[in-house]
């Protein structure tokens, strides 16, 4: 399986951006997919993920503020930010898993500043 994300930039703070990983590959393996972050200095933490089925779990920090979704028949995930703060400036990387791997697409920098 092979991750594509696309989506990140530089925004204002209370600003929205919309990332976007679209598999491709053994698509038909996986389950959950979703988002992680990692800034300098600081360790990868989840952000959002959604089952097959659409469940989804976020982390407190982004609750309210963001939302996962994903189109099964095209393989992708979407995360859409808004009222982005500077404290979720980092590289955003895409993830996804299926029964028996953890597959990670490319980071995507997500920069909030004025």
């Amino acid at each position: 399986v092979q991750l594509q994300a696309s989506g990140g930039g530089l925004v204002q703070p209370g600003g929205s951006l919309r990332l976007s990983c679209a598999a491709s590959g053994s698509t038909f393996s996986i389950t959950n997919m979703g988002w992680y972050r990692q800034a300098p200095g600081k360790q990868r933490e989840l952000v959002a993920s959604i089952t097959s089925g659409g469940s989804k779990i976020y982390a407190d920090s982004v609750k309210g503020r963001f939302t996962i979704s994903r189109i099964n028949a095209k393989n992708t995930v979407y995360l859409q930010m808004n009222s982005l703060k500077p404290e979720d400036t980092a590289a955003y990387y895409c993830n996804a898993l299926s029964y028996t791997d953890t597959y990670w697409g490319q980071g995507t920098q997500v920069t909030v500043s004025s």
